[in-house]
């Protein structure tokens, strides 16, 4: 097993940059899920790529320092449901098959996102 940081293993700040890049316009234009960033303007949607960059690195182990709320904050109201959950999922893993992810990485970045799913997901 490798000793280094899942943040390193990713390729550091430009490979997870490179995630959000490819995730974040997939989630935007789903059916479903772009309700969510109806009616944003472009510097809000910038915002929050950056903090979801910042979060990952800071998450996977790299010396980012992310800034924003906690996972809980950020999504309460959103009424996020266990089927947005699922889709968002959908496009996570088209997202690291299209990045061609490792698998031991892959499987621990599924591992760490399913952990967030309690303070995430507020409706069935």
């Amino acid at each position: 097993m490798s000793d280094k940081s899942l943040y390193e293993r990713l390729g550091g700040y430009d490979g997870i940059s490179e995630f959000a890049n490819n995730l974040l316009p997939r989630l935007q234009a789903d059916d479903q899920l772009g309700r969510f960033w109806k009616n944003r303007g472009e510097d809000g949607i910038d915002r929050e790529k950056q903090l979801l960059i910042d979060f990952l690195c800071a998450n996977a182990g790299g010396p980012v320092y992310y800034t924003g709320r906690d996972m809980k904050l950020s999504h309460k109201g959103m009424e996020i449901s266990e089927s947005d959950w699922e889709v968002f999922f959908g496009h996570a893993g088209a997202t690291m098959e299209t990045l061609a992810v490792p698998q031991q990485e892959c499987d621990d970045i599924v591992a760490f996102v399913s952990g967030l799913k309690e303070d995430i997901v507020e409706s069935k």
